[in-house]
């Protein structure tokens, strides 16, 4: 007969994967089997028509339809060509770093500032040479106002540590999105897009060295492809955005929450990792 104990590390992986997926609230107090349920059921029976029966029902009352509502005006959605394009105007006019975060702190479009808590911005040092871009802020994150901070962000100051960088003085840390999705949900791609003009012009204000995207999400975003980050990990690519004349040297690397979920990548990810370190001493001795 199988340990319980031996089993306790699949059960908290089957935890964790639940909790990413948005699931982090019980709805009762016990398991239920809806399966074992729905077969204790009677089967619902459904009145056969009177024209087919040809058995008038005398009781039945007379049924009057409701009158239809009047229909309401179609809204503009939040994610419109019009609101991008005035994303893009108000990331553009700014012209450092407090401006741009006063930009995205009065930025309205976007549906996802009316259910976080704060407006995540950045952390770290913005005159570094490496600068990341994860993809959204967790539930730590929003409770503090910074990227990075919980669990997964405590991983990634490990990792970038083993190759000597410091978050104080050695990087500087952001996300696609400066709002938490409800749940932790991954972003629709309206939700992305009204949030490009602001990364893109974030790292043209830093004119980082050497730019490191944390996750698949922040790597298709900025690559502009459908490949996912098996395929995209580990490899340099120039990455030019928009108010940059000149590109980036950029890799993208797996999000440190992948690794705490996926251990055996760790191997992996420490070659990324000694890639970057090679990268950042071949610019240096330029």
């Amino acid at each position: 007969m199988a340990n319980p104990a031996e089993n306790s590390g699949d059960f908290a992986a089957i935890l964790a994967f639940w909790r990413d997926a948005g699931v982090d609230e019980a709805m009762e107090d016990a398991p239920v089997d809806r399966y074992a349920t729905s077969a204790t059921q009677p089967a619902r029976q459904t009145a056969a028509p009177a024209a087919q029966t040809g058995i008038a029902s005398p009781a039945a009352p007379a049924v009057r339809r409701a009158a239809e509502p009047p229909v309401a005006p179609v809204a503009v959605p939040l994610e419109s060509p019009a609101a991008i394009q005035d994303a893009r105007a108000v990331a553009a006019a700014a012209t450092t770093l407090d401006e741009l975060r006063a930009a995205i702190e009065g930025f309205e479009a976007c549906a996802l500032k009316r259910t976080a808590k704060t407006t995540v911005f950045c952390d770290g040092n913005p005159n570094a040479d490496v600068m990341i871009v994860g993809e959204a802020p967790g539930a730590d994150e929003d409770r503090m106002g910074k990227p990075f901070v919980g669990v997964s962000g405590q991983l990634l100051d490990r990792m970038l540590g083993f190759i000597g960088l410091k978050r104080e003085t050695d990087f500087h840390i952001t996300n696609i999105l400066p709002w938490r999705p409800p749940g932790n949900r991954t972003p629709t791609s309206g939700e992305i897009a009204l949030c490009v003009p602001f990364i893109e012009r974030h790292i043209a204000l830093v004119k980082p060295k050497v730019l490191i995207l944390a996750g698949g999400v922040s790597a298709k975003t900025l690559f502009q492809t459908n490949e996912g980050i098996m395929k995209l990990r580990g490899r340099w690519f120039d990455f030019r955005p928009d108010y940059l004349q000149t590109a980036v040297p950029t890799m993208a690397i797996f999000h440190p929450a992948y690794l705490l979920r996926s251990p055996a990548q760790k191997r992996e990810a420490w070659r990324d990792l000694l890639s970057i370190r090679q990268k950042l001493d071949e610019l240096q001795k330029k």
